[in-house]
Order: structure tokens, then C-alpha cells, then sequence
């Protein structure tokens, strides 16, 4: 095992040389994990001389939705001729996912060379681990003559990393409880933290008809041109399309999005506003690339089909606000019983995720994340739960995400239904699982 500098680098040490390596030593160059704030990061990007990232720069914070509305951001510039950097966190299955150029994922040779000049640039600065990704985005995309970046803020707003890059609009999908003790106990604690991404003059697309009032209160406190779902855009849906609509009269008919649940249609419609109130296409081209950006955007493990009868689905849902998402799509596709494969984490309201979906469960095959993360739960912590929330539900435990899939595979019949959810972690089991 090579034996990491530390500090000031000091010598003899053995540098990381693969990216797997590269990816150890920072979990060790910074003694917390989380460190909100803006200044050690921005102390390294302006040693790295903080060039722009493209010739846009949108960013994208909430609670939930935030991938796909990356997704659909990228899959509309795309189909527009334009070159999009997007940056995403957590990772599925590898790293390389988080940094993706023209619809590519950074290769590891890249991520290294990126790598060693934030080291080089950092000196005795400590980083975390997310923030040393989130330097090498930008580092990558001021290299790549980007027309536009699209960033997803890892956690709340104001002082995550991303905060860093003065956006040239931000969308705020939703805000919901979670990441409590950062945060903030409620959602207008929340939504205030989530409104720092905004800048004063520029658009911020708030993509929740119901959204808090700390979230507004403080958007307009820092002087952003506010567009909000319901008032100044909106949604109207048919049998076999929608509508998008905006108060300049502006209208879109649209083919439905390829990424299921009912919350796609605000995701989506939040994309347009962003590409719409900043121009970055023709008014008489909108219609035609936000049509294209609606069929296969990348976002996976969004209630991602993976086949089979029973049919297995994966999800990246893990809190309340997301459970009732799930809940609404599963009500929206009346079928046979539902097997949840269930994980969490410590810091999660699993109650409330249990209780958001309730009796549409048939059978919970809780699987603990123990042997995954020091944070992950153990399914008879999560039985425990369930027992409280959802006294009859019927229920078994399991040491891990393979063994409570390989479980509820046995127990389904066909025209059932597998639905895999609860953390980055059990979506990731999962897919490596049926990939083999």
C-alpha cells in the first residue's frame, strides 16, 4: 500500500499514481468529510488562475430532481449543436460519471492530469474529497471550449463547492427535508440555503408550484429575476403530450418525457425555462430541441427499467419527497404486487420514506448498507422502522442489496413488480447485479 503525503507534501512519499489511488488520498487529505464553506476552495481555484468554464454556466440545486434536469439541460443543448460539460454527484458505478464533456465521460487519464495540478495548486489548503471532484470539473471544462456548463450543487447551496462559479441562471427544483443538520430543521431553513446559488440581476427558475417562502424571500433578497412553475411558466398535459407555456405567450407542444414519473414534466419544464429566459437557442428552434431533449436524456437509475418479468426497476429515491414521488408513479401504473428492495442511510427519515409509500408495497426486502458505507443502516435497524410505521407490513432482512434482490426475484411472480430503491448504493448494487 502506498503510504500518502500529507500536509505540505513532505518528502520521501509515495505520489498516487492510478486513479484509484488518487481517490484514497483525498479521503485522507482533509479530516471531515463535509466542510461547508467557499474559502480553501476558492484559494485553489485562483492559484489555478480561475478561468471561465464556457461561454455559459448554469447550475442546478434542490432537493430533488436534480439529475434530471441535468439531464434534460444536456439532452436539449445536445440536440441544439452545442458542446455541454455537466457535472453530477454521487457516481453509480465509477467515478468517471461525475464529469461528463460532450456527452462523454471523463477518462482516468484526464481525471489524473486534472488531479495533480489542484495538488500542485493546493499546497497546504486541505480538501475534501467533493471538493477536490468539484475543482477538477471546473479544471476540465476551462480546458474544454465549452458553449455551456451545467453544475449540480452536491449539498444545499450557499456554501457547497459549486457555489464557487457565479452562474448565469440557476434552477432550484424542489426543497424538502433533508441534510437536516446542515441545513437547517424546515423548509424554509432549507430553501434559504438553496437560494445562495442565485445572483443578482440573473434568472432563477423555481421549479415547485409550492415552494417556501424562505426560498423566495431569499431569492429576492439577493436580487434574482425569479421565474417560477405555476406563474411565470407551466405545465399542461394530454393523453399523448404536453404543453409547456410561459407568460411572453410563448407555447410548446411536446412529446411526454422519456424519464417516467409524474415529476418529470416540472424537471423538465425547469430546463426550458433555463434555456428559454437565457436565449441559448432561437425562439423558433425551442419547440424543435426542447421535442428532442425529451427522448433519452442520461439519467440513470431514475425509476430505470432493467427488464425481466417480474419487471425490476431501480430508483435513486431516498427521502420522503422522493418516496411520494414513487408513490405517485405507482399509482399512476395500476399492476401486480410491488417487491421494494429497500437500503438506507443513517442520516435518512426512513420512517417517513416508509410511510410516504405505505401499502403499495407487498412485500419489503430490507438490505443492509453496513458493508458499504460507514453511514449505511443494517436492515434490522430498518425492520425496526417498519414495524412502527407499517405494523402489518410483511418484511425480511438481509445482509446486503444482492442478497435481498436475489430474494425478491424468488418471491415475485410475473406481472409483478421489483422496485430497488433507497440510496446511491442500493441503485449501484443493482446495476452491477444485472449487468453481469
Amino acid at each position: 500500500m502506498p503510504v500518502w503525503c500529507a500536509g505540505l507534501n513532505p518528502e520521501p512519499c509515495v505520489k498516487p499514481r492510478t486513479l484509484a489511488e488518487w481517490l484514497d488520498y483525498q479521503q485522507g487529505v482533509h479530516a471531515l468529510g463535509v466542510d461547508l464553506g467557499l474559502d480553501r476552495v476558492r484559494a485553489v481555484w485562483e492559484r489555478m488562475d480561475a478561468p471561465p468554464l464556457a461561454r455559459h454556466v448554469i447550475t442546478v440545486g434542490g432537493t430533488n430532481g436534480k439529475g434530471s434536469t441535468v439531464a434534460f439541460l444536456e439532452a436539449m443543448l445536445t440536440a441544439a449543436g452545442q458542446k455541454v460539460g455537466c457535472y453530477t454527484s454521487p457516481h453509480l458505478l465509477r467515478y468517471n460519471e461525475r464529469i461528463r464533456i460532450a456527452g462523454v465521460d471523463a477518462s482516468d487519464a484526464a481525471l489524473i492530469e486534472s488531479f495533480e495540478r489542484i495538488e500542485l495548486a493546493r499546497g497546504e489548503i486541505p480538501l475534501t474529497y467533493f471538493e477536490f471532484g468539484t475543482l477538477a470539473a471546473f479544471d476540465l471544462f476551462s480546458r474544454a471550449g465549452l458553449d455551456v456548463a451545467v453544475l449540480e450543487v452536491g449539498l444545499g447551496g450557499r456554501l457547497d463547492a459549486v457555489n464557487l462559479i457565479d452562474a448565469d441562471a440557476v434552477i432550484i427544483t424542489t426543497v424538502d427535508l433533508d441534510h437536516v443538520e446542515w441545513l437547517g430543521p424546515d423548509r424554509d431553513s432549507i430553501g434559504r440555503e438553496k437560494a445562495g446559488i442565485a445572483r443578482r440581476g440573473r434568472p432563477a427558475i423555481v421549479g415547485e408550484l409550492d415552494p417556501p417562502s424562505g426560498l423566495l424571500e431569499a431569492l429576492t433578497a439577493h436580487g434574482a429575476s425569479v421565474e417560477r412553475a405555476g406563474q411565470d411558466f407551466w405545465v399542461e398535459r394530454s393523453v399523448h403530450h404536453w404543453a409547456w407555456l410561459h407568460r411572453d405567450d410563448t407555447r410548446l407542444t411536446l412529446p411526454d418525457p422519456e424519464l417516467a414519473a409524474p415529476v418529470q414534466y416540472a424537471n423538465a419544464a425547469s430546463a426550458i425555462a433555463a434555456v428559454h429566459t437565457l436565449k441559448l437557442v432561437e425562439l423558433a428552434e425551442l419547440e424543435r430541441i426542447a421535442a428532442a431533449g425529451m427522448h433519452q436524456p442520461r439519467a440513470p437509475a431514475r425509476l430505470q427499467p432493467l427488464g425481466g418479468d417480474p419487471l425490476l426497476i431501480v430508483d435513486v429515491g431516498h427521502n420522503p419527497q422522493a418516496a411520494r414521488a414513487l408513490a405517485d408513479w405507482l399509482d399512476a401504473q395500476p399492476g401486480g404486487r410491488v417487491h421494494a428492495v429497500y437500503g438506507a442511510l443513517s442520516d435518512k427519515d426512513v420512517g417517513g420514506v416508509m410511510a410516504a409509500l405505505g401499502t403499495r408495497i407487498t412485500h419489503w426486502h430490507l438490505a443492509g448498507l453496513e458493508q458499504d458505507t460507514p453511514r449505511g443502516l443494517p436492515a434490522s435497524v430498518l425492520a425496526g422502522v417498519l414495524h412502527q410505521v407499517l405494523p402489518r407490513a410483511a418484511v425480511d432482512t438481509y445482509p446486503n442489496v444482492r442478497h435481498a434482490l436475489a430474494a425478491a426475484r424468488a418471491s415475485a411472480r410475473f406481472g409483478d413488480r421489483i422496485l430497488a430503491f433507497g440510496s446511491f448504493f442500493v441503485a449501484a448494487a443493482v446495476l452491477e447485479e444485472t449487468a453481469r
